[in-house]
């Protein structure tokens, strides 16, 4: 008897034993061989295709089993040789496009972290290899680097690595493009194609979105007042400013910014007394009024924590709401809705969504999924935010909805038509970088600045150089206006006059985004009529491109002079100063020359 246990136990450690590895090679041109990995299948069969399409490569995985599971760890592994490939773009980019060794390039991406997007780019703003995938929901691990023996790069992308709802099917693409195009391009092309194959289409976006606004909190921070911001509103609407963002503070009489007092958004009666009358007057001003929501977040002082404590994916004296639960998706849905029709809103900042997501362990496996109609955590999040937007649009339909980085992509664009560069108070260079990363995965969603701020004892040309970091992006304020002098208040006005009246061409024109390996030091846009460019870095030669329209050359170099390469003599030269005055102008010749415009200022070129 005892030999018979034996011999059964035996048998189920066998049978219970993952099925073998299971790898499959793909010979691609662009990256050489490509191979898929599965190491501990179980009953799962794991399968990829190869197919060219518009001078790329698509991969196409396949995953399948009789009977729904956990699905197991994919990989699909790279190793090329490093040919005139310098530097990695990613959407994370916080700083220079850099290639790292393959010990320190790990990466990540979800719905509401980044993107799965990667560009391997040479010195001379051309593709060499770049990599996406359409998984835009789950999370996706990344390793792009190079490999030290051999000077190799390598990739790495990698699925199911976090827990995942039971199911017995899936797929996936995988776009490789080692095209020799003009890297941004590359960049734009692939998120573009990654909606399309995700199905998702982009909020609609109203013009409200484009136009500059004031946001409280740099300033405020959690000190808001009705009287204090509805005077600030009154100052900024005369430089030009059309919409306020109340942010943190309105909900709470805490000023510890913190969020143990989220949750309950009910309005504290000593900031605002009267939070409708309140909108009303800043309308009447003649700004649109949005208000911020942490939205997973419920504190452990707000009535909230209670009827919802057992509905969390984790935390202790800050909750975060597990949007799988039906009641948890009907409460914040209803949360904003009435927001909307009892204060009359104009939109909504909704911030901390990459927030939603477990700790080690999805406290739903525990529990066997009770209450949960919804299994998958990406799912649940991407139904609850297409259904917030649904419920909003049917009330105000162009209500405005913000995000911020790093919840960005093509996932996020289905929710928001502002999508804001992530916080970077006082630090001109970091805003730039994060605006020009956001405009070539956003489409035609608006892309925002962080809000701006400098010490009101800046000299005028010094306190242009962050409006000028920020003008390929909508703009957005946060300075106390009260305090700053008159002559940044002229700054802002000329400034603002500017963007605005060539609006379409930095927002919606064709956007060339310059080495981004040294921080973008010459940003472009181009429409049918105008070329705009600015140079962020003296003693740089300037192209100023093909004589076949009107030409604005920016300064944000912080100096009175410019080499610029001009194609053909100008017909005609004026030059402006950082409040927006006409300065004498010498005439120019063809070819590189030092031109005098000053700090802050710019050159207009006509042919």
């Amino acid at each position: 008897m005892k030999v018979k246990r034996t011999v059964w136990t035996l048998l189920m450690a066998v049978l219970a034993w993952p099925m073998s590895a299971q790898t499959k090679t793909l010979e691609t041109k662009s990256a050489g061989p490509v191979t898929v990995v599965c190491e501990t299948p179980g009953n799962w069969k794991v399968d990829a295709t190869l197919s060219e399409e518009n001078g790329k490569e698509i991969i196409r995985l396949e995953m399948e089993t009789s009977e729904a599971g956990q699905p197991p760890r994919v990989r699909l592994d790279f190793l090329t040789p490093q040919k005139d490939a310098h530097h990695l773009w990613h959407s994370g980019n916080r700083d220079r496009a850099q290639l790292r060794p393959d010990w320190g390039a790990k990466y990540s991406s979800s719905l509401a972290q980044n993107m799965p997007l990667y560009a391997f780019i040479n010195e001379n703003n051309r593709n060499r290899l770049t990599i996406a995938t359409d998984e835009a929901l789950r999370q996706v691990n990344a390793l792009f680097g190079l490999r030290e023996e051999g000077a190799m790069l390598c990739g790495q992308l990698e699925f199911f690595v976090t827990p995942e709802a039971p199911i017995n099917r899936y797929s996936a693409k995988i776009l490789i493009d080692a095209r020799d195009v003009f890297w941004a391009d590359a960049v734009s092309e692939a998120s573009d194609w990654m909606t399309r194959e995700a199905g998702f289409v982009p909020c609609r976006v109203p013009e409200a979105a484009m136009e500059p606004l004031y946001s409280s909190w740099y300033q405020f921070h959690q000190q808001v007042t009705a009287e204090a911001i509805e005077a600030e509103c009154r100052r900024a609407v005369k430089m030009g400013m059309k919409t306020l963002i109340v942010d943190d503070g309105w909900q709470t009489d805490d000023n510890n910014r913190g969020y143990a007092f989220c949750g309950d958004w009910e309005v504290s009666p000593v900031r605002i007394p009267d939070m409708a009358a309140h909108v009303k007057r800043v309308q009447e001003i003649g700004m649109k009024y949005m208000l911020w929501y942490s939205v997973p977040y419920v504190g452990i002082h707000s009535k909230n924590y209670e009827r919802f404590k057992d509905k969390f994916l984790r935390g202790d004296e800050v909750g975060v709401l597990d949007p799988r639960f039906p009641e948890v998706r009907e409460h914040l849905c209803s949360v904003y809705e009435k927001a909307l029709k009892e204060w009359n809103l104009d939109g909504f900042k909704l911030d901390f969504i990459d927030a939603f997501r477990y700790g080690s362990q999805d406290p739903a496996v525990a529990q066997n999924y009770a209450g949960r109609d919804i299994r998958s955590l990406p799912e649940a999040i991407n139904v609850l935010m297409k259904e917030i937007v649904r419920r909003l649009q049917a009330i105000k339909p162009d209500v405005l909805i913000e995000f911020r980085q790093s919840y960005i992509g093509p996932a996020i664009r289905q929710y928001g038509n502002m999508l804001r560069a992530g916080d970077c108070p006082g630090d001109l260079q970091g805003n730039r970088l994060r605006i020009a990363n956001l405009r070539l995965t956003s489409g035609q969603t608006p892309v925002h600045a962080d809000m701006l701020e400098w010490n009101s004892d800046e000299t005028p040309q010094m306190a242009a150089r962050h409006i000028l970091s920020a003008m390929y992006g909508v703009i957005q304020y946060s300075l106390m206006l009260r305090d700053i002098p008159e002559s940044h208040v002229e700054v802002i006005q000329h400034w603002l006059r500017f963007t605005k009246e060539h609006c379409h061409t930095l927002l919606k024109g064709t956007f060339r985004p310059y080495h981004p390996e040294a921080c973008y030091p010459i940003l472009e846009a181009e429409s049918a009529k105008e070329r705009i460019i600015t140079a962020y870095q003296d003693h740089l030669v300037v192209p100023v491109g093909a004589a076949d329209r009107e030409v604005y050359v920016v300064n944000a170099t912080g100096t009175d002079s410019m080499v610029l390469d001009l194609p053909a003599r100008p017909q005609r030269v004026s030059v402006y100063d950082v409040f927006g005055h006409e300065v004498p102008a010498k005439s120019l010749d063809t070819g590189v020359q030092r031109v005098q415009i000053p700090a802050g200022g710019y050159i207009r070129l006509g042919y």
